[in-house]
């Protein structure tokens, strides 16, 4: 049962800007350190457009290794053709990672035929495969309705969990929910985890939120989980701003976090996004010290980095 916070970890690049397999396998270490119930790797916060199917391959090994079995991995899987997505998802199974997570491309539309006929090309193709149907909003997704996820759910028992991320998504987790066929085994929340609270009042089994605040979402996953609930809007409420940062410089923002709390020496980013200057910087560091209280005092030394700068 995929349940409670399984991070997007993010690809750390060198100076040169290769893949780095270290700083890879130092994420990884953080993201449990913090005690998350899994990872999943590549997605979209790992700048997975980005990356050829040589070095996905390559990280996600990485990931394997470092979990070693103690948490459930998530695998990104998608891909632009029914063909790429099957060798992404048999390259998973080849390390022991059964799950997939997979988002429909454009192309494909947002009709229930052919959504449908893609997921189940690929759940024929590769028995034994658990798909997380991604649903994802304009106009990187197709933002399909809970109505087509229901249908195509409903017809293809290999997809066992949805991310719905669609804005506003609430309604739409609401929806899948209550209409669930029984082998949908959860809705799981996106959105970088700021809108956590409303997700979790509708029932989702988890969140997928990038890994640099994995420490304190998982603490207010256990507080919401236990009933604390005043106690998770307040945690929600401390770490909100730095979520608002992140959402408009996404991965630089994320590794600039983690250079911060010493586990990646660099936030080099191959992704399209918007350059930070002095005072973002100043700002993140700002709500970054205000909520120092609610971290991990440090990195464990096997994720430490010398020299780490932001």
């Amino acid at each position: 049962m995929l349940q409670g916070i399984l991070p997007v970890l993010p690809t750390p690049f060198t100076a040169e800007g290769g893949i780095d397999a270290a700083a890879m396998a130092r994420v990884t270490d953080f993201a449990l350190g913090a005690g998350v119930d899994g990872v999943v790797f590549p997605g979209f916060a790992s700048e997975v457009d980005d990356l050829t199917a040589a070095e996905r391959a390559a990280l996600l090994k990485v990931v394997v290794e470092r979990v070693a079995g103690r948490v459930p991995i998530v695998a990104g899987a998608s891909a632009a053709s029914v063909a790429e997505a099957v060798g992404h998802a048999r390259e998973a199974m080849g390390f022991g990672v059964s799950t997939v997570m997979i988002q429909a491309p454009k192309s494909v539309g947002a009709g229930f035929e052919a959504v449908a006929a893609f997921y189940r090309d690929i759940a024929d193709a590769v028995p034994g495969l658990e798909i997380v149907l991604q649903n994802a909003p304009a106009p990187r997704g197709s933002d399909l309705k809970p109505e087509t996820i229901l249908e195509i759910v409903r017809g293809n028992p290999a997809i066992t969990y949805v991310k719905e991320e669609t804005l506003p998504s609430g309604l739409a987790i609401s929806a899948l929910i209550a209409g669930k066929p029984e082998h949908l085994k959860g809705v799981i929340g996106g959105g970088g985890a700021r809108y956590f609270i409303d997700e979790y009042n509708r029932g989702v089994c988890g969140a997928m939120p990038a890994v640099e605040l994995s420490d304190i979402h998982v603490t207010m996953d256990r507080a919401f989980r236990v009933g604390e609930i005043d106690r998770a809007r307040e945690l929600y409420m401390r770490t909100l701003p730095l979520l608002v940062i992140q959402a408009n410089f996404r991965m630089a923002f994320t590794k600039h976090v983690l250079s911060r709390r010493g586990v990646l020496d660099n936030r080099v980013v191959r992704a399209k996004v918007p350059d930070m200057d002095a005072h973002d910087l100043a700002e993140i560091d700002a709500w970054l010290d205000a909520a120092s209280d609610l971290m991990q005092a440090a990195a464990p030394p096997s994720m430490r980095v010398a020299g780490a700068r932001g």
